[in-house]
């Protein structure tokens, strides 16, 4: 169990410039991420894509964007030397369950848990988790036993740098024919040698894409060469095989069965089935937690960016009020407020000065500054 002054639910940018003021503030927090990086929608969705409306910085890409915020809020997440990853950052996880204490005045009136079976208890809550909690669209397999555990060998990430991937001199479908699935084809294609697939095979429903030409045809290249094999088709069956270490083992995935445009099926074999469709947002068990809603975003207060439930606060494209504005820019405020907002809750007693990180010897303290 992990206590905590707050946890922020959601690391995209907004969540991670909430870490950073909270963390000026001296407020301890945790965050938690569905997805296994940092960086929400702007890494998930738009990587790459140029971003011109941040203040003082012309031009980002959403993986900048993302680093640069990382890098502000390192003070607060440090990195762990052993394990090469953010202490206090809990990635690839979903928040199940968001319960209040019953006993009002409890130091942590607030229970969470995962879907990796981490308990959090905290004094309050901000939730920054954008249009929702951002899940891989699945590729539909018929076959596959409804109560069986998903195939160990299906996989919906690429690894996070720094990882091993599982799939070096193996044989990796990628499905998918829009930018995400093109993209990690090409990534494969030119990986290390000690990481590259043996094999890739890019299985699509049809014959075209849905991706921008520059990134289109370096794939077209790789299919002429041979490099890369195409597989059109939709999913009609599956084979899989199961492990000796019991019923409650995955089993692994070894073929689809395709039913191809010539209405003929073909077997495809493989080691690894890498499902690029996309990532759809879902509000999932957020609808649940007792908040009220208005089209599936939070009302709150924009004096401190409050829900109607005390102790939660909502930031980002979560939320609604009169005249919100779904921009990066307007998450960045409503982060702010919400900090001392937090700050004046929790902490009453003490002094609730404005102090500025040019001058205050206190901020430059929590940020590690030396002169």
């Amino acid at each position: 169990m992990i206590e905590t002054d707050v946890v922020v639910i959601g690391a995209g940018p907004v969540g991670l410039f909430q870490v950073f003021q909270l963390g000026l503030l001296g407020l301890r927090c945790e965050v938690i991420d569905v997805l296994p990086e940092a960086g929400g929608q702007c890494v998930a969705l738009y990587p790459d894509k140029p971003i011109y409306d941040i203040p003082g910085v012309p031009v980002y890409t959403g993986r900048e964007l993302a680093a640069q915020l990382l890098m502000q809020a390192r003070p607060f997440l440090p990195v762990d030397p052993a394990t090469g990853k953010a202490a206090h950052l809990h990635l690839g996880q979903q928040v199940l369950s968001l319960v209040q204490d019953e006993q009002a005045q409890a130091p942590h009136r607030f229970t969470l848990q995962t879907t990796a079976g981490q308990t959090f208890k905290a004094r309050a809550v901000v939730i920054s988790a954008g249009a929702g909690a951002f899940v891989p669209k699945a590729l539909s397999l018929p076959g596959l036993p409804a109560e069986a555990p998903p195939p160990a060998n299906v996989h919906h990430h690429l690894p996070v740098d720094g990882q091993c991937a599982p799939w070096a001199g193996q044989h990796v479908v990628v499905a998918g024919g829009g930018e995400e699935a093109l993209q990690t084809v090409l990534d494969l294609a030119q990986a290390a040698e000690a990481v590259r697939p043996s094999h890739i095979t890019l299985l699509h429903r049809r014959d075209q894409f849905q991706a921008d030409a520059a990134l289109e045809e370096p794939v077209r290249a790789l299919i002429a060469q041979g490099r890369v094999e195409l597989a059109l088709g939709v999913p009609q069956g599956i084979e899989l095989a199961w492990s000796d270490a019991g019923v409650n083992a995955p089993p692994a995935l070894t073929a689809i069965t395709l039913l191809g445009p010539d209405s003929q099926p073909r077997t495809l074999p493989l080691d690894h089935l890498l499902v690029r469709l996309g990532l759809s947002p879902k509000l999932g068990p957020l609808a649940d937690w007792g908040l009220p809603l208005e089209r599936k975003q939070i009302p709150v207060d924009t004096a401190s960016y409050a829900s109607p439930i005390d102790g939660i606060h909502a930031v980002g494209d979560i939320n609604t009020y009169p005249g919100k504005k779904r921009l990066l820019l307007c998450g960045f405020h409503e982060a702010t407020l919400a900090a001392h907002a937090l700050l004046a809750r929790l902490y009453p007693d003490a002094p609730q000065h404005l102090q500025y990180t040019t001058t205050s010897a206190l901020l430059h303290q929590r940020l590690g500054v030396s002169h």
